[in-house]
């Protein structure tokens, strides 16, 4: 089990893991996995990590979208964002690029989840590694990582 799975047992939330064969010339990792996986790319969803103002925070914006860096750092109350290093990323969040989880992270970070996922009854993000995805709602996901719900993509 990842950290992300172990977080979400131990909330004792409803998720369902979903594993798959994960293709390392892959395009995209999150197109990848919805196509794997069955279900619309509009309900699977990535996990950026983003410098806001010399604060690291993380983004969950849906696979097809761009995340919209103004957008991020008016939700996270910052003058500019940018995209964090990734050995950065890698030694915060305890997660390789591609495998970043929002869920059971390292360190907890100020998390902005797209405001598009509020309409599903379900999302899927990384599990916390290539190949291996965890459905749950969207409100679950923003509790156990204290989110707010904007904005954020394009």
């Amino acid at each position: 089990m990842t950290p992300a799975i172990n977080a979400a047992k131990k909330a004792k939330i409803t998720y369902t893991v979903h594993e798959y064969e994960h293709d390392a010339a892959a395009p995209s990792f999150g197109v990848e996995a919805a196509e794997k996986l069955g279900v619309p790319p509009e309900r699977v969803f990535k996990t950026l990590v983003v410098d806001a103002g010399g604060s690291l925070a993380v983004a969950v914006v849906p696979v097809l979208l761009m995340l919209d860096l103004k957008a991020v750092a008016k939700a996270l109350k910052a003058k500019k964002a940018a995209m964090a290093d990734v050995k950065v990323v890698e030694r915060t969040t305890g997660y390789v690029v591609g495998g970043v989880s929002p869920l059971g992270q390292k360190k907890r970070l100020p998390t902005v989840i797209d405001a598009s996922a509020e309409g599903l009854e379900t999302l899927f993000v990384s599990g916390g590694r290539r190949g291996l995805d965890i459905e749950l709602a969207p409100a679950d996901l923003a509790a156990l990582t204290r989110a707010t719900f904007a904005p954020v993509a394009r």
